[in-house]
């Protein structure tokens, strides 16, 4: 058994396609394929139920891929000793970013850390607040960023930055609904808002909370999975949101949406760590690169 083969392997029962995991791994279907067939014909297991063109894990293979994965995770962390030993950044680091900080804040700073750091390479996915921090927790990613609070006992949390939250409505919409006070009616508003687990909708929550109510007592009539399909929904009348300005931006310049004057709290931006897990060289600089990209960033 190689490391070649577990990765191979964990690719495959990953994405439930041998020529989706050889594609994504640089080789061809038929090694991949052939690297499986030996695990399986060495230990005279059976690791895949074939599936018409796709595969699933059996029984066996399931129970194989969390040991695959430890091995995996530690030869990573072995290889990275090593880089740390030769006394420069390298390596690769895993990142898990909620979606405003991945498409608006981040790649300019991975661009910049990437000028002066080379041999780091970047593997970022994009998930909300509650799959960024499980993914960190987890060992998924080594830092996460996030736009909401979390909660797990076993993260190191540092504010790197900050948001600003806006109301907005379609340029051509009637004005929203007020009460007898001249408050808004938050009660009256047709909401699009973000999936469970969003830092951003965590904003509207937290609103409908100072004025006594729930997200259950509020007309939320959609719910969609991204800033840029509420933003579609809002531009195409669908009723109001709130969101951050970077997302939005654009479309007030131009007209295409309102914003609506509201006191909201800034947000902030965190980068989350696990407090018991190694931290590689490259992790590190990285960390001190985007709380000082920050700190420069800021109005003094």
């Amino acid at each position: 058994m190689t490391l070649d083969q577990l990765r191979i392997f964990v690719e495959v029962a990953e994405r439930g396609h041998v020529t989706r995991a050889s594609e994504a791994l640089g080789m061809s279907q038929s090694a991949a394929s052939a690297a499986i067939a030996s695990l399986e014909n060495c230990y005279r297991i059976k690791l895949f139920d074939r599936i018409g063109r796709g595969i699933r894990l059996t029984e066996t293979g399931r129970i194989f891929l969390r040991e695959a994965r430890a091995v995996l995770d530690r030869a990573s962390l072995a290889r990275s000793v090593l880089q740390d030993l030769a006394g420069y950044p390298a390596g690769p680091v895993a990142i898990a970013a909620s979606q405003t900080i991945a498409a608006y804040w981040l790649p300019r700073r991975l661009a910049a850390f990437h000028a002066d750091n080379p041999r780091v390479r970047f593997n970022v996915v994009i998930r909300n607040t509650n799959e960024v921090e499980h993914a960190v927790v987890e060992g998924e990613a080594n830092i996460g960023l996030v736009e909401g609070p979390t909660q797990h006992p076993a993260l190191i949390r540092q504010q790197i930055d900050h948001d600003q939250i806006v109301l907005v409505v379609a340029s051509d919409q009637p004005p929203l609904p007020v009460t007898a006070s001249g408050r808004l009616d938050l009660c009256a508003i047709n909401w699009v808002i973000r999936e469970q687990g969003s830092g951003t909708r965590r904003v509207l929550e937290d609103l409908a909370f100072r004025e006594g109510l729930s997200l259950d007592d509020l007309n939320v009539f959609l719910v969609l999975p991204s800033n840029e399909a509420v933003r579609e929904a809002i531009e195409a009348g669908a009723g109001a949101t709130v969101v951050s300005r970077h997302v939005v931006a654009s479309a007030i310049a131009t007209g295409k949406l309102t914003e609506i004057p509201i006191e909201l709290p800034r947000r902030e931006y965190a980068l989350v760590r696990h407090r018991d897990r190694h931290a590689t060289q490259a992790q590190e600089a990285l960390v001190a690169h985007l709380a000082g990209a920050a700190d420069a960033a800021s109005p003094s």
